[in-house]
């Protein structure tokens, strides 16, 4: 897959992944610290280490405050940063393999069958095995659409990256009108949640609830750096992988059921967030080149980085009122495919 912009000279790796880090660090501080109650960063960390070691610090803010910073901003910011995460992650893999630059869960249709099972639970069946339930009718949705996207495009030989694409559009468009369908003949009452959850928010981020991301992102990360070395082989042709022995159809097997698993679980969590996978791998790529094990690592910091802003953004652009995260991330992702067609005909 050709680099839409070419760079002449990049920052080393260890030095990008340590500044990264300190941004994370320093967004996840400040969207804690905005907000309907702002808070000053100081009170932040002090709630932090309070409640992570109590007695380290001397507590000057009342209880209140300290309920806001550690039980609702503080699992909201860290869902932000794992979602982006995961969500960059997924988007490079699935541009990776199948040398698209417009990839991302969204084209596939991964994340419309995790909304289809998720918006399922919401309208008809309900929490029956409790907390679990969402993420794993998420993920089941999500696997249901990988399953049709391979039978769709055809055979191992047949399955090209043209046909996964195509494939995978045509599958997102019957799954998305499906879950409408379900929003349509549901209950009226439940409408304005599930729309609003299908535009993509953070409100059900909870202590008792991200573990389920962080696992779910951590494992599509061990998987697919693990992959790193045969996705650079599938970088170079389907040919030339076969001749180093990377099984081009076994790889994407392996590498999309990965990329449903991570989005379906996120999805479930934080609704339909668009384009964070599209547009970070780019940036990423631009920084630290085509590199597979480099470019995971650098497109999860950045999507972490960049959805914990925009979080940020959303809450404070109309407060008291909270902005849907997927309308900020369309507008973004809007915006930067247009910049991308414009660069990739070398008129930008």
């Amino acid at each position: 897959m050709n680099e839409p912009l070419h760079v002449s000279a990049r920052p080393p790796a260890v030095l990008l992944v340590g500044g990264l880090l300190v941004l994370l660090v320093a967004l996840v501080t400040v969207a804690v610290s905005v907000g309907a109650v702002p808070i000053p960063l100081r009170t932040v960390w002090g709630v932090a280490l309070e409640r992570l070691s109590p007695g380290l610090v001397a507590r000057d803010w009342p209880e209140g405050v300290a309920r806001i910073v550690w039980d609702i901003r503080f699992p909201r910011a860290l869902l932000a940063a794992v979602t982006g995460a995961g969500l960059a992650a997924v988007g490079a893999v699935l541009q990776g393999t199948t040398r698209n630059a417009l990839a991302d869960p969204y084209l596939f249709g991964i994340s419309a069958g995790a909304a289809l099972g998720a918006v399922t639970v919401i309208t008809r069946i309900g929490d029956v095995i409790g907390i679990a339930t969402l993420p794993l009718a998420a993920f089941l949705g999500a696997a249901l659409s990988f399953v049709l996207v391979l039978a769709v495009s055809g055979t191992d030989e047949e399955r090209r990256p043209d046909r996964l694409v195509l494939a995978g559009v045509a599958v997102s468009f019957m799954l998305m009108a499906a879950t409408n369908a379900l929003i349509f003949i549901g209950d009226h009452r439940a409408a304005h949640s599930v729309v609003f959850w299908m535009l993509g928010g953070l409100g059900l981020a909870r202590w008792d609830n991200i573990w389920i991301a962080v696992a779910a992102t951590a494992a599509g990360l061990v998987l697919f750096l693990a992959q790193a070395r045969s996705l650079d082989a599938l970088l170079l042709g389907e040919e030339t992988a076969k001749t180093l022995g990377v099984s081009p159809g076994r790889l994407r097997l392996i590498l999309f059921a990965g990329a449903a698993l991570v989005s379906g679980v996120l999805v479930s969590l934080t609704g339909a967030i668009g384009f964070v996978g599209l547009m970070i791998p780019h940036v990423a790529r631009i920084l630290v080149g085509p590199l597979s094990s480099r470019l995971l690592v650098a497109a999860a910091l950045m999507g972490a980085c960049f959805l914990v802003g925009v979080d940020a953004l959303a809450r404070t652009l109309t407060a008291p009122q909270e902005l849907p995260l997927g309308i900020l991330t369309s507008a973004f992702g809007g915006a930067f495919a247009v910049w991308l067609l414009r660069a990739r005909r070398g008129i930008a």
